[in-house]
């Protein structure tokens, strides 16, 4: 293995053209179409914010049931996830995808036809486990299938899809309003149904990851796929040494079938990434929890969900101008995130991650000031209103320019090939289990510390957020999904230079070597 390596390209720009590569189109319809899946997730998150009003009259049910039928579906989602990691070990990322949206269009069906409360939160169940796959899969797939030029952008496109499955979520909110009480939410709900089948169906057109066709020994098929995805044969041929290099096939092993020990399937993997890390694992393990925990902790489900508390407590009376506020908030939070998926890969992670977090800081203390002051005000203050609006549409901005797209780029990156689906399944069960204590207890929080409070207890964490980004997050752009580790367990504040020098010397290989010798020990 050592011979070869000088012989292989040194940095990304080796294998890349010159700065100005054109994105290959069938690595960006893949990933188009596995990022889809979020739309489940964004889906649900905008219907189910206009079908409560509606639910909560034809069933009769007090504002408890309701806040915890809305926030109940982030609780439900880890589980998902939790089985979606070793699922897609097993039967591949693709089948999982597909497997997501069938699991979803059962959950439809059930909320759809649901006659009472109980039968409706057994519905979000199943949905929830549905979310919670796709939750997991799409941001897996599409960094294993994105070639290193745009593996940002590529990877980001969940969190697109995320704001538009919102914005679908109020359009069937708006068109189904006009029917019959009984059938309304109803209809709201089980119309989500569709683009689930739809992308189950698509997902079959997609190659799988060659990632988990080596880890399986389909040497032949990961050589076809990556040759279509890659922007050049040279990076097929990079990205094939050190996949391999990774599940620890010699690199002069041409076979279309390898015989590949179950240990690379995930064999210890728990034991790894909880019990026996190597520093490079736990580093790896503690910046992925931390940033899943820290996209949620800010608050960003409380000023989502809740945006129309917001305003009114800023002082805005009228229906209709909440109504033109919160929709003022999903178009800026549209925007920034399609702004984030192309600066991702030329500002860099670390750049765009950092500016976010200090947006989210300024925004919330400017929140948290101007509601306090309305809050103990008699008088009705236009500035203070203003103020409040600008600082939600400085949050939503800032955080979807760089925290909300970063969290799930980052942490599909950074894992190892053998640890990668149950790293990010953990990832997102602190995600989700964070989204859901913060989106169940906003109201109860704001009544206990008022409103103004809460968003100072936000800006508090959002401090705590910057400290460790800056000091836990080395950069990943530009660097294969193999050399991202080597920048782990040895990483230092003072050099966090988005292309580094290369270290595919001694060092690296030594890293490399560490890891597989610790799961051999296991």
């Amino acid at each position: 293995m050592h011979h070869n390596e000088a012989a292989l390209p040194k940095t990304p720009q080796d294998v890349h053209p010159p700065r100005n590569p054109t994105r290959n189109k069938f690595a960006f319809a893949c990933a188009i179409l596995a990022s889809m899946t979020s739309i489940l997730l964004g889906y649900d998150i905008g219907v189910m914010s206009g079908a409560a009003i509606y639910i909560k009259r034809d069933l009769k049910i007090s504002d408890v049931q309701i806040e915890i039928l809305l926030g109940i579906i982030n609780l439900y989602s880890p589980i998902g996830s939790f089985i979606a990691g070793r699922t897609s070990d097993w039967i591949g990322r693709r089948y999982t995808i597909v497997l997501a949206g069938v699991i979803f269009f059962v959950g439809a069906i059930l909320m759809g036809f649901s006659p009472n409360y109980a039968f409706l939160m057994f519905g979000r169940f199943v949905a929830g486990v549905g979310i919670g796959f796709a939750f997991l899969i799409a941001p897996v797939y599409t960094s294993e299938i994105s070639p290193t030029s745009s593996r940002g952008f590529l990877t980001s496109l969940p969190e697109v899809f995320l704001n538009g499955g919102i914005l679908i979520g109020y359009i069937s909110n708006y068109g189904f309003a006009k029917l019959p009480l009984r059938l309304g939410w109803r209809v709201m709900l089980g119309i989500g149904a569709v683009p689930s089948m739809f992308l189950a169906v698509a997902v079959l057109a997609m190659p799988e990851s060659p990632r988990w066709l080596v880890a399986k020994g389909r040497l032949g098929e990961a050589k076809k796929v990556l040759n279509k995805i890659s922007d050049s044969m040279e990076e097929a041929r990079l990205r094939l040494a050190d996949i391999k290099d990774t599940a620890g096939i010699p690199q002069d092993c041409d076979d279309d079938v390898v015989l590949v020990t179950n240990r690379v399937q995930g064999e210890g993997v728990w034991k790894e990434l909880l019990l026996y890390p190597t520093p490079a694992v736990r580093h790896i393990f503690i910046a992925s929890l931390g940033i899943h925990f820290f996209a949620q902790a800010t608050g960003i489900d409380a000023v989502v969900l809740y945006s129309p508390r917001i305003f009114e407590k800023a002082g805005i009376k009228s229906d209709t101008h909440k109504l033109l506020a919160t929709v003022a908030v999903g178009f800026v939070k549209t925007v920034s995130i399609l702004v984030a998926t192309f600066l991702l890969d030329r500002a860099g992670r670390r750049v765009l991650l950092l500016s976010s977090v200090t947006g989210l800081i300024v925004s919330l203390l400017t929140l948290a000031v101007s509601l306090t002051i309305v809050d103990h005000s008699r008088t009705t203050l236009t500035w203070a209103i203003g103020l409040s609006i600008a600082s939600v549409l400085s949050y939503v901005g800032t955080f979807s320019i760089g925290s909300g797209p970063i969290t799930w780029v980052y942490s599909s990156e950074i894992f190892p090939l053998r640890l990668r689906a149950q790293g990010v399944a953990i990832g997102a069960v602190v995600n989700r289990v964070t989204s859901g204590v913060i989106s169940m207890t906003f109201l109860s929080l704001s009544k206990a510390i008022s409103i103004g409070g809460a968003f100072f207890l936000f800006a508090g964490i959002a401090v705590a957020a910057w400290i460790f980004h800056y000091t836990l997050l080395p950069e990943t752009r530009g660097k294969t999904l193999e050399e991202i580790e080597g920048s782990f367990g040895n990483f230092r504040r003072k050099n966090p230079t988005p292309l580094p020098p290369p270290l595919i010397g001694d060092g690296h290989v030594q890293l490399r070597t560490n890891a597989h010798t610790s799961v051999d020990k296991l």
